[in-house]
């Protein structure tokens, strides 16, 4: 199949990308930089361009069988008005290109595959979200419903749309847990807050399978969630890195303290709520990753 990526410079990209290659697909991705070209692997096509604004890079939409958009900036950073702003367009402008592009004389049966977020949920109401759940009505998820707003209106031009929810990505050269490690190798992490919030969780390497899985499956369609089907309170994701790395998580952040370093973003992280990758077990998909500890201990090896 030949696929388009749109942002796929990154750390789920890094990892995408190989494994698309590896299944036989034939890859052309984004990049804004001639450089960012020697960081990918070895079979992939590059073009030149800028998903935010409109050029050349839309034609590769148009002969594209399938598209999959990663695009947006770092929601880890503090949200300033500034950085609220750049995370918002970014992943808007980068959809609403992609979709434009897509005409009435596209390659049939096109399928776009358009990132998303835990964060559509908002903040845990003690009920599990399964797609089917509501949007939330914070910061966050107002910009995942405008984010897959912009994605669906591909499905008036005969397109296959799939919005993947993305949960806290576990990775052993990027993501959340390279972020962590520092603090609990020293001794020093403890829980966040009370610790109660859930902490929707999947390996990277379950992540960059639901990719090719939705692809072989044309019966899959809207919004599905990528987590993994047990995810964690903060407290046992603690308890279990700590233990795994035979260091002590004794050291409780108060909740003031990580809304104090990162403002806003802190509720992101203090009020997780429990996602469930309904659809995907619906339909069969094998996470070989379900349980949080068998996860971390391949992370973890030498």
């Amino acid at each position: 199949m030949r696929l388009f990526i749109v942002g796929g410079t990154g750390f789920i990209g890094s990892h995408l990308i190989p494994r698309l290659l590896q299944d036989g697909h034939t890859v052309r991705v984004l990049i804004r930089s001639p450089h960012k070209a020697s960081h990918l692997p070895k079979g992939t096509a590059t073009v030149l361009g800028d998903p935010s604004v409109p050029g050349p890079w839309q034609e590769e939409v148009r002969q594209a069988e399938a598209i999959i958009n990663l695009a947006g900036f770092n929601i880890f950073a503090r949200w300033t008005s500034k950085n609220k702003r750049l995370i918002l367009e970014s992943r808007i402008h980068s959809t609403r290109n992609i979709v434009e592009a897509i005409t009435a004389d596209s390659v049939p049966a096109q399928t776009l595959i358009n990132a998303s977020a835990v964060g559509y949920y908002g903040f845990d109401d003690g009920t599990d979200k399964t797609e089917d759940a509501p949007a939330g009505d914070d910061f966050l998820a107002r910009v995942c419903v405008e984010w897959e707003k912009e994605a669906f209106k591909a499905c008036h031009k005969g397109t296959r749309v799939i919005t993947a929810r993305i949960g806290i990505v576990l990775g052993n050269d990027g993501g959340a847990l390279t972020q962590m490690l520092p603090a609990f190798r020293l001794g020093v992490a403890g829980r966040l807050g009370h610790g109660r919030q859930w902490f929707p969780w999947i390996h990277i390497d379950d992540l960059v399978a639901i990719f090719p899985f939705c692809l072989d499956h044309p019966e899959i369609a809207g919004a599905i969630n990528c987590g993994a089907p047990r995810p964690v309170r903060n407290l046992e994701f603690t308890k279990t890195l700590g233990r795994l790395l035979h260091r002590p998580t004794i050291l409780p952040v108060p909740a003031w303290a990580v809304r104090l370093v990162l403002g806003e973003l802190g509720a992101v992280v203090l009020e997780g709520p429990c996602m469930v990758p309904a659809v995907l077990q619906k339909h069969g998909f094998p996470f070989r990753y379900p349980e949080l500890e068998p996860a971390l201990r391949e992370l973890l090896r030498p």
